[in-house]
Formats: structure tokens, C-alpha cells, sequence
């Protein structure tokens, strides 16, 4: 019975799956458009003031996010109905956002396959451990560990590291044509930076491209840690593993107030999102509020989410996130119930 209520689940997404090419343009009309003229204003304001220019790129980061959810649809082919158009399109948001699009695109999909299962992670992830693992693990681990975990290396140098290191390379098993997309990317990242310094010089561009790129980032950092990160989230191992319950109980639904939901691309209704990736993102509210089922699971506002800052860990047996000072608790506990 619980297995066709899933199927069933996933069916009732069908309707929503078909992107609407007037909409999609729509989107880019109205998030390409604003960014590239935010990101002039910023450079021209800054004759004037710095605190001013800052004010247009706070904006801009902003309208990059956004950018990036279409970038995120086109990896789902779910943008335009043409597959090469999603390709073209991402191709090109890819260079805008820093990220190499088949890249991207592959690890994103192993995420969504893997998703809340325990024997599969490490792919286009937030790195988790089990309390288990995290009182077993070497003491060099379990530093590098917290340091991961904490709110400064994830939210203030993670953009650095995912944006200028991580990005730029290929995995050592990719395909020939994600290479050259990468290699495509990277090349067109380097000309369109070199000419922007030959053009308006380096001290504006890092003045102006600095901010947004940061802020952009951290944002899109916290917003995919939040998605699967909270005290009541999903884990399982892999023979009790489902795909439809990770989808609802493991993706968040982020209650996000309406002008960062737009900006965010509705990406704040991940559960809709992980149960179907082709629901183009301008429809996710609405599959959401058209499906029963989906009014009941928990949700997250802005100012609950930051309760998830203090999760660490995974508690198998509790079934929840829990902090650092509680795993040798939980690990007492759990060996008196053994």
C-alpha cells in the first residue's frame, strides 16, 4: 500500500512536468536582463560611492542566484522542451554562474539518485557523518570534519574553494564532452575576465564582481545545506532506502518570504523538486499546492532554518540531526538500549 501511494505521488507531478517556453524566455527577460543592468550600476556608482556600487551588487547577487536556478533547471532538461536548448542556455548561465555545465550537471543528477541514502553519499552532497562514524574516526578526520562543518569555512571561504578550485577541474571518469564543456567554460570565463580588465580595469571589476560573486555564493551554499539539513531530515541505508520518502522527508520545504522566494527561483520547494527534477522551477509552488499529500510535511521558515546551524551529525538510531556535545551522549545511550 505504502508503495503505490509513492507511485502515485510521483504520478500526480505528470501535469507540471511540461515547461512552457513564453514562461521560460519570460524568466530569462527578467533575471539576465536586471543582473547585467544592476552589475553596470554598480560600476558606474562607483565614481561616486563605494557603499552605493555595494547596494547595486547586494541586487545583482541576488538576480545571480536566480540565474543560477535557471542554470539548475537547464541541468534537469527541464527549462525547455529541447534538449539542446537547455544545453546552449546552460552552457552559457554556466559561465555567468562559474559553473561547468555537464560537470555540474552529472554530479547533480548522482545527488538527486542518492540523495538521504547512507551508503551512497559523497557526490554533489553536503558532506554527512553518522555519530557512529564521527566516534570512530581518526583525529585528523574528525578536525577536518569540523572544520567543514563550521559556519565560516562553509559560508565565508566555501565560495572561494567550490567557485575557483573545485569548479574549474574535471573528475577523473568524465566523458570526453563533459571536458570540453568544462574546457569551454573555464576558456570562456578567463576571456570574459580579461577583457573586463582590459576594458574598465582590475580594481573596479574586483570591487564590483568581488561582492556578487560572494554573496551570490554563500547564499547558494546555505540554500543547498538547508535543503537537507534540518533536525527531522531523512537517512537511510541503501536496502531501506526510498526514493519518494527521501524526496519529501529529506528535502526541505523552505517558507521563504515572496521577494527571496522569486529571487531563489522557488528552489525553497526542494521536496517538489527532489520527487520530480523535470517540474520547471515557476511551477514547483503550484504542484506543491495542488498535491495533498504535500501540505502535511514539516516546514522550514527563515528564521527556523538557522536552528540548523548547530546540526552536525546524523543519529541513526534517534533519527535526527544532533550537535557535536551530544554524540558521545547519544553513542551511551544507544549501547545501554543495545
Amino acid at each position: 500500500m505504502m508503495i503505490e501511494k509513492q507511485r502515485n505521488l510521483r504520478k500526480q507531478m505528470a501535469p507540471y512536468e511540461k515547461s512552457n517556453t513564453m514562461a521560460s524566455v519570460w524568466q530569462i527577460i527578467n533575471t539576465i536582463v536586471p543582473f547585467f543592468v544592476l552589475w553596470f550600476l554598480s560600476y558606474q556608482s562607483l565614481s561616486i560611492s563605494f557603499i552605493l556600487s555595494l547596494a547595486f551588487s547586494v541586487i545583482a547577487a541576488g538576480f545571480l542566484v536566480r540565474t543560477f536556478i535557471i542554470f539548475h533547471d537547464c541541468c534537469h532538461y527541464s527549462f525547455f522542451k529541447n534538449r539542446n536548448a537547455n544545453k546552449i542556455l546552460g552552457t552559457l548561465t554556466g559561465i555567468l554562474t562559474l559553473f561547468p555545465f555537464s560537470q555540474w550537471q552529472h554530479d547533480h543528477s548522482v545527488h538527486h539518485a542518492t540523495s538521504s541514502n547512507l551508503d551512497k553519499r559523497g557526490t554533489g552532497d553536503i558532506w554527512v557523518l553518522t555519530v557512529e562514524e564521527y566516534m570512530t574516526a581518526s583525529v585528523w578526520k574528525k578536525l577536518q570534519y569540523r572544520m567543514y562543518r563550521n559556519p565560516f569555512v562553509m559560508f565565508i571561504l566555501g565560495p572561494i574553494y567550490v567557485f575557483l578550485i573545485k569548479n574549474r577541474f574535471n573528475r577523473k571518469e568524465a566523458r570526453l564532452k563533459e571536458r570540453l564543456n568544462t574546457y569551454l567554460i573555464n576558456i570562456a570565463i578567463v576571456g570574459v575576465i580579461s577583457l573586463l580588465c582590459w576594458t574598465i580595469g582590475w580594481k573596479p571589476l574586483l570591487l564590483v564582481q568581488g561582492p556578487i560573486f560572494w554573496l551570490a555564493g554563500a547564499a547558494g551554499i546555505w540554500l543547498f545545506y538547508i535543503q537537507h539539513t534540518f533536525e527531522d531530515s531523512y537517512f537511510e541505508e541503501d536496502k531501506e532506502w526510498e526514493y519518494v520518502r527521501a524526496a519529501v522527508e529529506g528535502s526541505s520545504f523552505y517558507k521563504l518570504p515572496k521577494l527571496l522566494q522569486w529571487l531563489t527561483g522557488n528552489i525553497g520547494y526542494h521536496h517538489v523538486h527532489h520527487l520530480s527534477p523535470r517540474v520547471p522551477n515557476y511551477k514547483l509552488e503550484e504542484a506543491h499546492k495542488n498535491t495533498p499529500p504535500l501540505q502535511n510535511i514539516p516546514t522550514i521558515t527563515l528564521k527556523t532554518s538557522l536552528n540548523s546551524l548547530k546540526f552536525h551529525l546524523w543519529d541513526e538510531q534517534q533519527k535526527k540531526f544532533v550537535r557535536f556535545k551530544e554524540a558521545g551522549f547519544s553513542v551511551k545511550i544507544n549501547s545501554i538500549r543495545g
